[in-house]
């Protein structure tokens, strides 16, 4: 039996302002209904003993130690700019505001 039909998925649409064509309609009936059972699937395997996970692999993150290496002096990240001032980058004002 089949929890989604043609009326909730229009009704869905009317309250998510889509409109919908009868075409797409039946499309969308027979998606959702596959998307429903599957989660009902889910939800008889998902048991108390079993712990919910975001991943099948536990997640790690990898850290670098912090040192610190050969940097650009001011003058080489400015050499290429466009247009520099002051020892900045120089940049058109935006919205119309001058700084």
């Amino acid at each position: 039996m089949s929890e989604i039909t043609p009326e909730l998925v229009r009704h869905l649409g009317v309250l998510a302002r889509i409109q919908l064509s009868d075409e797409e309609i039946e499309r969308l009936t027979g998606q959702l209904d596959v998307i429903v059972d599957n989660i009902a699937k889910v939800s008889q395997v998902a048991t108390p003993d079993v712990p919910a996970t975001s991943h099948p692999v536990a997640l790690q993150n990898v850290f670098r130690p912090d040192e610190v290496g050969d940097t650009l002096t001011r003058a080489q990240a400015l050499q290429n700019a466009p247009d520099a001032a002051d020892g900045r980058f120089r940049v058109t004002a935006i919205l119309g505001e001058e700084q």
